[in-house]
């Protein structure tokens, strides 16, 4: 096996098993029951691909870890910000229902920004760093940053699946609050984070 194939193999194997109940899947599953599958998926997928590419290439420069007290802390604070702006509830005009495009297009970043602020420090991306040193060369960082984009875009795609459903069997209440609160607890869980770490 190639030292790419090598790399993404293990990569994706690694980063699926982290991912599966992390913070960052039950983000997308609370996103999935708000916005359509599609502009959750592309969202979470370029948020992955670009904070995996910061990883790998911190692996393979540095070999060292990020300092994540600031990030966390700033990704905390955006995130009750996002918990207080679910609750709050959007209204849409008529003139905004019929522009599906631009609720795409606001979803998709909206999910980007989010899981990009949520990245940033989290297990899944010191694992990536950690891969990253352990295959030296383009070829095993090409195929560590391959593989833990995948791995991270498949874990949370299975979130998504739940998600969708959720959404088609539940009260739009009972929705809103429920992601609300999961937007507090990961909030309060990056800040405890970034001072358990300090």
């Amino acid at each position: 096996m190639t030292g790419f194939l090598a790399a993404a193999a293990i990569s994706f194997a690694v980063i699926f098993v982290a991912e599966l109940g992390d913070k960052s899947q039950l983000m997308a599953l609370t996103f999935a029951t708000r916005f359509r599958a599609l502009p959750v998926l592309l969202g979470i997928t370029a948020a992955t691909a670009v904070t995996h590419a910061v990883s790998v290439g911190v692996g393979y420069l540095l070999g060292a870890t990020l300092p994540t007290f600031w990030i966390a802390l700033v990704a905390a604070i955006a995130f009750v910000a996002f918990g207080f702006w679910t609750l709050r509830g959007d209204e849409l005009t008529d003139e905004e229902k019929n522009k599906g495009s631009a609720t795409t297009r606001s979803a998709f970043i909206a999910v980007a920004v989010a899981f990009f602020l949520a990245e940033l420090g989290d297990k899944t991306m010191l694992a990536t760093i950690t891969l990253a040193t352990q295959y030296p060369g383009t070829g095993g960082v090409t195929g560590v940053w391959v593989g833990s984009t995948i791995g991270m875009v498949a874990a949370d795609g299975l979130a998504i699946v739940l998600g969708r459903w959720l959404g088609r069997n539940l009260p739009e209440k009972a929705i809103r609050i429920g992601a609300a609160v999961l937007f507090f607890v990961f909030g309060a869980w990056l800040a405890v984070e970034a001072f358990v770490g300090a």
